[in-house]
Parts: structure tokens; sequence; C-alpha cells
């Protein structure tokens, strides 16, 4: 079987495994261990498991993504979500459609300490859709407003996903988390956008306006000032050298715990709990780590990576056109995968075809411009069928609300995101213009 015959036949049997049901870490543990097994037998595939694990996980980088989960933790067991919300409903109830972008920026805000998508939108969810109900909002706009803005966790800096592909790719995971930052307040304001013109076109999924919007108060405003701390500390520190990126995040959960602990809204059993969905959620991304390990080094015994870039080569296509096909690629797993798996499955395999194009560029910025469209593409994955993994997070609390008329809502936004997606293939000094200011 020739190499190319066999990468292929394990992602085939790599997706049958997940199609049954199987968890996504044993799915590609599983079909990478048959492959490496048929390509160099038992005893030097026993070897190579011997070392792996040990010489994956000894990383002292990998220790940035437990601790950004946990900031994420302390701000949602904290309370921190309520005080966001009611200062942005302060900023925009004045306008059609207000509480909707409220939700969205009061989103972006709590993905500026989170990191992660799912966790922005049931957090968001909680304190916004009760509020957006009671001021009679449809089901479809509510719920697909905020399974879109909870997307905003990983699109806004810390990104788990960003830290993955940081690590996987050897770059600088602050100049991606700088290089994120125009993208992602250009996707906040997109979805405010969205939610302006579709309340205008399509009456009677909002109110016309607040009956008593909130009022923007010094309680309002002294209910940001919790997250505003958490997000100058952890990136004035990163940026201003104090600190690597690694210490940042201790720091940043070290500093929403004491925030927690001000509100007075932290008890034992969420303490606890904290710990708890932090190992679970650091235990379930390890174990991608060990099934993608294997994996792709099944994949880089077939000498797939070097076969597709003279592959691509002997094209003579146009790099852009290449970026494109890579970018669609994606687009077509994020229906079917989620984001952590696509990332640690597929930028092994293309990392190298795409550091081998010519854009006129640095290496290291065709690298972060590459993380941040791969970014934007995973979290279109999670708001389309029939993964959309934030759709069914968002529909599972609004019970009331039938799941078709969810991803209905989701549906405008969309709109905004592939936009967003041909203006970063098209205009890559989008992702990398802040890069200048950084030293």
């Amino acid at each position: 079987m020739s190499g190319l015959s066999l990468a292929l036949f394990v992602i085939v049997l790599m997706f049958v495994l997940m199609a049954l049901r199987t968890p996504i870490a044993i799915g590609m543990f599983v079909s990478g261990s048959v492959g490496y097994v048929m390509q160099t037998g038992w005893a030097p595939y026993a070897n190579f498991m011997n070392s792996m694990a040990f010489a994956r996980f000894a990383s002292y980088d990998l220790s940035v993504i437990p601790l950004f989960i946990l900031m994420g933790q302390f701000a949602t067991q904290g309370g921190i979500s309520k005080s966001l919300f009611e200062f942005t409903a302060a900023l925009t109830g004045r306008l059609r459609g207000g509480l909707a972008m409220a939700a969205v920026m009061a989103s972006a805000a709590f993905g500026a300490i989170c990191g992660s998508s799912v966790a922005t939108a049931a957090t968001i969810t909680g304190v916004a859709l009760p509020e957006m109900k009671r001021h009679g909002y449809s089901g479809r706009l509510a719920t697909g407003t905020l399974a879109t803005a909870g997307t905003l966790g990983i699109l806004i800096p810390p990104s788990v996903p960003l830290v993955i592909y940081a690590i996987l790719t050897e770059q600088n995971i602050a100049k991606l988390f700088l290089a994120a930052t125009i993208p992602g307040i250009i996707a906040m304001i997109g979805y405010m956008i969205v939610i302006a013109v579709y309340v205008r076109l399509v009456p009677g999924h909002a109110p016309e306006v607040a009956a008593k919007p909130p009022r923007l108060n010094a309680r309002a405003v002294l209910g940001l000032l919790p997250i505003a701390t958490v997000f100058v500390l952890v990136f004035g520190g990163i940026y201003g050298g104090f600190f690597s990126p690694t210490e940042g995040a201790g720091v940043g959960a070290a500093t929403a715990f004491l925030a927690a602990m001000l509100k007075r809204e932290m008890n034992w059993a969420k303490f606890k709990h904290c710990f708890y969905a932090t190992a679970e959620s650091s235990a379930m991304i390890f174990l991608i780590f060990i099934g993608a390990d294997v994996m792709n080094s099944t994949l880089a015994l077939t000498q797939i990576q070097t076969q597709l870039v003279a592959l691509i080569a002997s094209w003579q296509l146009a790099p852009i056109w290449v970026m494109v096909a890579i970018v669609a690629l994606h687009l077509l797993l994020g229906t079917v995968t989620e984001e952590l798996s696509i990332i640690l499955l597929t930028i092994p395999i293309f990392f190298p075809v795409v550091m081998s194009l010519d854009f006129g560029m640095p290496k290291e910025s065709l690298a972060i411009w590459f993380g941040i469209l791969i970014l934007m593409v995973v979290s279109f994955g999670m708001l389309v069928p029939p993964m959309g993994l934030n759709v069914y997070v968002v529909n599972g609390m609004a019970r009331d609300v039938p799941l078709s008329e969810s991803f209905r809502g989701v549906l405008p936004f969309l709109i905004s995101d592939g936009v967003r997606i041909v203006l970063m293939l098209a205009f890559p000094s989008i992702a990398l213009w802040l890069l200048r200011f950084m030293k």
C-alpha cells in the first residue's frame, strides 16, 4: 500500500469511528495506531508509545491551557458575567435590538478572560436569555444571537485553540493573541450590525424600543471593574514584558479568583467546581493531544506532507487559491467535528504546505495570519449542523425554543462570518497590523 493510500485509509477509519459515536480522542488514537503498526510493526510502535506521552506532556508550555481554563471558570462562577451584561445593556438598551447587541458585547468582554466558546455561550446565555425573553425577543433571535456571540470566546484573546496552534507550530503566543484582537473586534461589530439590520428587515423578533431601558449609572460602571482589572493585568503584563503568557495565565487566574471573592459570589462548592471543571476540560484536551500525536506520527511516516507540498507545487496555482482551498476544507471539517480536533489533526499536515507558499511576507507573519484564519474558520463550525455545538448548548438552556429555530437564528450571522473570512483572505494586514507595535 502506497503512503498516500495508507494515509487516506487511516483518515477514513478515523471518520468511520467518529460516525459510530467513538470519542474523538479514541478515534484518532485507534486509527493512528493501526496505521503505525501497519507501517512499522508492533515493536517500533510499542517503543514509540513508551516515550510519546511523557515527551508531549513534559512541555512547560502546555500549562498555559489549564491556567486559562481556570481563569475562565473563576470568572464564570464569580458572577462577573451578570455585571458585564448589565453594563452593556445600559449602553445599548435604547437601541432597537439593544439587548441582543448587549449580549454580543458582553460575550466579547467575557471572552477576554475566558478562552472557550462553549463556556462563553453558556455563561452569557444564563444571564441574558431571561432578560431577552422578558423584553419580548423571539426565541429564534435570542438563541441565535447567544450561540453566535459565544464564538467570541475564542475569537477574542485569550483563546485556547490559538494556544494549541501556537504550541503545534512553535509560534509566539503573545503575537498570536495580539493578531487576533482586531479580527475579534471586527467580528463583534459585524454581529451587532447583523442584529441592527435583521430587526428592521424581519419585524416581530425584537421590541420596537425598550419600555424601560437600563440606566448607565455608577453601579453599572463599577460592575465592569473586575474584568477590566483582570484584562489589564494579564495583557498589560504580557505585552509590557513583565511576564510570559504562561505566567500571565497564572496571574489572571489568581486575579479572577480575588475578583470573585470580593464580589462575594464564590463559595466552597463553586470553588471545588472550578477545579473539577478545569481538570475535566484539560483532561479532554490532553487526551485529544495524545490521539492527535499518534495520528500525526502515522501520517508523517506516510510522508503525506512532503507529497502534498510537491503535488501543490506541480499545479503551479497562485498561493491565494491554495489558501482558499485549505480554508474551504476546514469549513467542511467544521461541520462534522469540533475545533480542537480540527486544529490538532490538520495543522501538522497543512502548516508545512502553507509555509512553502510565497505570499511576499516573512514566514512568521505568514504563520500568524494562517493561525488567525483557521481560528475564524473553526469558530464557524460551532454554529453549523450537524456539529453546531454552541447552538446545542444554548438551545438546551432555552427548552421552549425548537432546535430548528435556533439554527435558523444563526443563519444571518453566518453571512457576517463569511464576509469576515473573505476580508481576512484578501487583506492579511487586518491581523498583522498591530504586530508592528510589538517589540
